[in-house]
């Protein structure tokens, strides 16, 4: 039907309206890489400085026991940024413009990035309890737990946005409900691991392992938002 014809090329028009004025992406991205190598360099620098300490310490085993905190808060948040760099790099493949609040977004999430080495040299450096007055340093377990939370929580936000405007996509593609359901699982388990670990403090980043719940998560609530499937006539 013509109506019908006009009303289906106005769609686009409408969308791209809706969505405001956009802009390219590939500077962004480009720069979002910049700043995750760049977040990945600096977790190396305590280890680094601790190096220049060895040979006070007799040998190499007695290095890694007395920095055993450090190498595995820097093992878990090299490994944690990579993850999200992935997810970063899967939520932009399909995209050729942004809007103004995906920019906003995406800044928010690499400053949690930024963050993310002080608060693994922190973690690393400080021990969460402190024996003479009998308490964990509380605090110290929030920061570390939290930015993890706020980098996952960013990262919903951003495939939300990504979803709610089509037309930022390249011709022909769009964003997957899968990334948009991975983003909220680690979300909800990055939350959950900041509640525990702050409720427990004993527990400390053993709270993290509730992170291998993350694909059951994901697939129970990629199944809910699955929009329904229209009944046969």
């Amino acid at each position: 039907m013509p109506g019908d014809t006009l009303l289906a090329m106005d769609a686009p028009a409408a969308e791209t309206s809706r969505a405001g004025r956009t802009h390219p992406v590939e500077r962004l991205v480009f720069f979002t890489d910049a700043v995750v190598a760049i977040a990945l360099t600096l977790l190396i620098l305590p280890l680094m400085e601790s190096v220049e300490q060895a040979s006070e310490l007799g040998d190499t085993l007695h290095w890694v026991q007395a920095h055993s905190s450090q190498l595995l808060s820097f093992v878990l948040s090299f490994v944690l940024i990579a993850v999200f760099w992935r997810a970063h790099h899967r939520l932009y493949e399909p995209l050729e413009r942004s809007t103004g609040r995906l920019i906003v977004l995406n800044f928010c999430w690499m400053f949690t990035i930024v963050w993310l080495p002080v608060a693994t040299a922190l973690s690393g450096a400080m021990d969460t309890y402190n024996s003479e007055t009998g308490e964990y340093d509380r605090l110290m377990i929030g920061l570390y737990v939290g930015t993890m939370f706020a980098y996952a929580l960013f990262l919903y936000l951003m495939e939300v946005e990504a979803r709610r405007h089509p037309s930022l996509a390249r011709s022909g593609q769009r964003n997957s409900r899968a990334g948009e359901s991975m983003a909220l699982a680690m979300t909800v388990l990055f939350g959950l691991a900041a509640a525990v670990a702050l409720l427990f403090p004993m527990v400390n980043l053993l709270a993290m392992f509730l992170l291998t719940l993350t694909g059951p998560l994901q697939a129970l609530l990629h199944k809910r938002m699955k929009p329904p499937v229209p009944a046969a006539d």
